[in-house]
């Protein structure tokens, strides 16, 4: 994001005494990590994390039971249960984490940190999406149980630093420079994870670097990457605090993205209780619609096509794939709102729910009725083995996202799955230990 003026209120990162897994006590560190919460595809990736290692951090941040409250008080017993056993254990002195992802020719570096916690009207976390009240409620109730950060969000900043593509981040000053500095030394953790992602951690504890990232990030504001559901919990939790407690702030991993560029993918719809048969007969006059008799690869080249001029999206679920673009504009005229940006107005997710869900499909959102999904092949499993219909969607363009944030106007809810995203499981942060 662009940076703040020097001396105005900015980002406000401090240590905390991460809770890290004890590497004898686990099978292996990539064993016991996972997506985030909401990358997790239920029920078979939460069974596939479940059984890699009966410590796996699911445990924590998806436990299962029969009620709301009861999955809450089984992840507080069981984060209790594996502090008391030595499987978790907070390191000795607070610390800043520098944070490392490598895949292919990608590189990813920032820092993990607490941060203080603002409104979005402060202007120096801004978030880009809506959020779903009955998610937030779930989150907040597992943060109340567990009084504990299972997880941290992904957030953005932009300095004036060149982007790194697969070269290591040049030494300089500010936060750049304390990564730079620190990833020279041994980490305190290194492991690869199942997608060949490599992770690597080190902690940062010098008062030198420490007021070095302070006055740094001091300038900066920074965009909601990946989050804005733990983000609303945070905000609602401080709330319900004393205001400079440890519930004033949040674990967050922040990364410079003017030297490590996101990578921004879509969130695809699952329609439970909609086949793709009438999905595309509703369609008849409003869209056209092409069937696409091809492998998922080139469906989604087509999609992309389609997309560059206009709004476009992919069905699926009948072992085909069905093209659907040209919108017919009168009836994105009677069913778009017309008091938001053209730039939201033009939104494939904006059109997709005012047009499509709301208007075509009548369809409500609602957990019953819709599913997001991350990974574009299990959307399309999901939706040939259930019947249903997953409505496929080409990434947003990552300027448009910091454009509608910087205005403050939120995208629909699930819009945009910025990443690589941190691996949840490598360091937690206890309420009860500040």
């Amino acid at each position: 994001m662009n940076t703040t003026g020097p001396g105005d209120k900015g980002l406000r990162l401090i240590p905390f005494r991460g809770l890290r897994y004890v590497p004898e006590r686990v099978g292996s560190l990539a064993a016991v990590t996972s997506p985030p919460y909401d990358v997790v595809v239920r029920p078979d990736g939460l069974h596939h994390l479940e059984s890699a290692d009966p410590h796996n951090i699911v445990r924590l941040i998806l436990p299962q039971a029969t009620t709301p409250g009861e999955r809450h008080r089984q992840a507080a017993r069981t984060l209790g249960r594996w502090l008391a056993e030595g499987v978790l254990a907070p390191d000795e002195e607070p610390a800043l984490y520098v944070y490392e992802q490598r895949g292919g020719e990608l590189l990813q570096r920032g820092v993990i940190g607490a941060l203080a916690l603002s409104a979005p009207s402060d202007g120096i976390v801004l978030p880009h999406e809506d959020v779903m009240p009955d998610v937030v409620e779930d989150r907040a109730a597992l943060m109340r149980a567990t009084e504990a950060n299972l997880e941290p969000l992904l957030l953005t900043y932009r300095s004036g630093g060149e982007a790194a593509g697969t070269a290591d981040t040049p030494e300089g000053a500010g936060t750049s420079g304390v990564i730079a500095r620190a990833v020279r030394r041994p980490p305190l953790l290194a492991t690869t994870t199942e997608d060949g992602f490599s992770h690597r951690l080190w902690a940062v504890t010098d008062p030198g670097d420490l007021a070095e990232i302070t006055e740094d990030l001091g300038h900066h504001q920074a965009l909601i990457a990946d989050g804005h559901h733990r983000w609303a919990t945070y905000l609602r939790l401080r709330d319900e605090h004393p205001a400079e407690g440890p519930w004033g702030y949040g674990l967050v991993l922040l990364v410079d993205t003017a030297r490590h560029p996101l990578q921004v993918r879509s969130i695809h719809r699952l329609l439970h209780r909609l086949p793709v048969g009438r999905a595309v007969e509703a369609l008849s006059g409003s869209f056209r619609v092409r069937t696409i008799e091809s492998p998922l690869a080139e469906a989604l080249d087509a999609l992309a096509e389609a997309a560059a001029s206009g709004n476009a999206f992919l069905l699926a679920g009948d072992g085909r794939f069905h093209l659907v673009d040209r919108p017919d504009p009168d009836l994105l005229a009677r069913t778009v709102p017309e008091d938001r940006p053209a730039a939201w107005r033009a939104l494939d997710a904006t059109v997709l729910h005012a047009t499509l869900l709301d208007h075509v499909w009548r369809i409500p959102d609602a957990p019953e009725h819709i599913a997001y999904i991350h990974d574009t092949a299990a959307a399309v499993d999901k939706a040939e083995r259930d019947g249903g219909t997953a409505v496929l969607l080409h990434p947003v363009r990552e300027e448009v996202v910091r454009e509608l944030a910087r205005q403050g106007v939120m995208m629909p809810r699930k819009s945009t799955s910025f990443g690589p995203k941190p691996a949840t499981g490598l360091v937690l942060r206890s309420l009860t230990l500040e």
